[in-house]
Formats: structure tokens, sequence, C-alpha cells
């Protein structure tokens, strides 16, 4: 349903599932040629989760976000055409600032971590892991994160088309094989350079840089961090995830939720739990 949501302008989308594992092959051909080491295990495991959130979006009809959003729709302020430039690049700001909410909130609540860490559980930083998302993004809700737009009068079209087309961009921040950028590149948008200290498990890396194609909102609301001198990016997950199997990956933030529910003392911890950050620990 989201893809024919998108319009026929946007249906070579439907190719991309297809092309990006090709591409992450490409880099695993690269890496080797420099003498890198590549982790294939990594690269079927994010193949597998990749298909497995396929088949999720089959059994639910992959409309969940859809229907929320044409819900909003019905009692938008007003109905904007998309027939003006100064639209569509309001649509661009508007869909960054409230990605990068989601994301932080992805982050900083756990309700959404649970699914979001998924994405952060590989231990090398390749383009596979650009593909390693959760499936239950439609359980968690990041859609209302966007409903904004649409009360403001935004098609869903146009908004869930912005949407993937910054994912999209996202791809190629997933590697190493890049370098930092000229300045003003690293200074207006989001770079390999930034998005690899995101996915850091270093104390001093975590909970910044969340911005999706821009790294502005970081630098305003004070959530932006560079690589510091002499410390490298350790990738994957504070607690490291020790498995490959796909299914493993996709639940285990859902597993470590129910364990820390079952600890729980009082309301308000249960409370912090769901919705606290993500290193609470209940009981203690």
């Amino acid at each position: 349903m989201v893809l024919s949501l998108l319009g026929p302008h946007l249906s070579w989308l439907r190719w991309v599932p297809l092309v990006l594992p090709l591409l992450a092959a490409l880099e695993a051909w690269l890496r080797l040629r420099r003498g890198l080491a590549y982790d294939w295990k990594s690269y079927w495991a994010s193949l597998g989760d990749a298909l497995g959130r396929g088949l999720v979006g089959l059994v639910l009809g992959g409309g969940v976000a859809g229907v929320v959003l044409l819900a909003v729709h019905q009692v938008r302020l007003t109905t904007l055409a998309m027939d003006a430039p100064w639209q569509w690049a309001l649509l661009f700001v508007g869909q960054e600032a409230c990605y990068y909410a989601m994301h932080r909130a992805d982050h900083r609540i756990r309700w959404f971590w649970v699914n979001h860490c998924v994405h952060h559980s590989p231990e090398q930083y390749t383009l596979a892991s650009a593909y390693r998302l959760g499936w239950t993004a439609q359980l968690t809700g990041q859609a209302l994160f966007f409903a904004p737009l649409v009360w403001l009068g935004f098609p869903v079209p146009a908004v869930l088309g912005a949407l993937a087309l910054n994912l999209l961009y996202q791809f190629w921040l997933h590697t190493e094989l890049i370098g930092v950028l000229p300045r003003w590149i690293e200074y207006v948008f989001n770079t390999p350079a930034h998005h690899r200290v995101h996915h850091a498990s270093n104390p001093e890396y975590l909970d910044c840089n969340y911005g999706g194609v821009l790294i502005v909102f970081d630098r305003m609301f004070g959530s932006f961090r560079a690589q510091l001198p002499g410390v490298p990016p350790r990738y994957g997950l504070v607690e490291p995830l020790r498995s490959h199997h796909p299914v493993r990956i996709a639940l285990h933030g859902w597993l470590g939720l129910w364990a820390d529910l079952r600890r729980v003392r009082s309301p308000g911890q249960a409370l912090r739990t769901l919705f606290g950050p993500p290193g609470f620990k209940p009981g203690c």
C-alpha cells in the first residue's frame, strides 16, 4: 500500500531492494582489494533481515503508516497542490525536521529503540548495514512523527516519497571507504564521517548525529558530534548481539524489553522501562 501511495513518479523505488545488495557486494570487493576484512556473515544476516522485513510487510499489507497518515489527511488544515518550488522546499525541510525528531526518539525512548536497535547491531560498518532495519516500525508508530506534515496540508504520497528519498540518500553513508569530505559539505549535510560516529557504541559517541540528509538540526539542538582524534568508532550495540540469525536480530530488542518488564517493581518503573532511555534497568 505504501508503494502504491508514492505514485508513478517514484515507481522505480520498487527496484531498490534488488540493487542495494549488489552495491553492498561491490563494496565488499573493494574492501578486499584494499586488504580490508569483510564480514560475509553480517552481509547475509542483513540480507536475511531485509527479506524477513519484506515478508512482514506483505502480511501486514505494508499499509499501517499509510492508514495513519490518510486518517490525519482527513482533518488537514489546508491542501497544498505541490505545484510550486517553495512547497517542495518546505516539505524537504519539514520532512528533515520530522525525521530528526523520530530518529532522536529512536535512540532516547526504549519503545522505539527496540525496533531501531536492529539497525545498529552490525559490528562492521558497511553498506549492507544500511538495509538491516527493524521489522516492527509499524507497531511502534514511527509514522506518527510525520503526521504533522500531512495535517499541515502536504499530500500523503509527497510525504512518503520525501521519506523514501531521505532513507535512500542514507545508503551511501554506511561505509568506511569514503573519508572526510570538503568542509562546507560536512557542515551542512549528513556524511559518512558523521554517520560513522552515529553508529559507534563508544561512550564518547552515543546518541548523536540524528540527521537524515542534513546535519544542521544536530548542530542547532546540540546533538552533533565529530569524531575525536585517536578515538576510532567501535560499531555494534553497547551490549553486543552475538547472533547472525535474522529472526534473533529482529526480535532481540523486544525479548530484552519483555525480560526487563518482568522485573519491574512499580508502575513508575514499568513506564520508565517502556518510555525511558534504553539504558534503564528496572529492579536495581
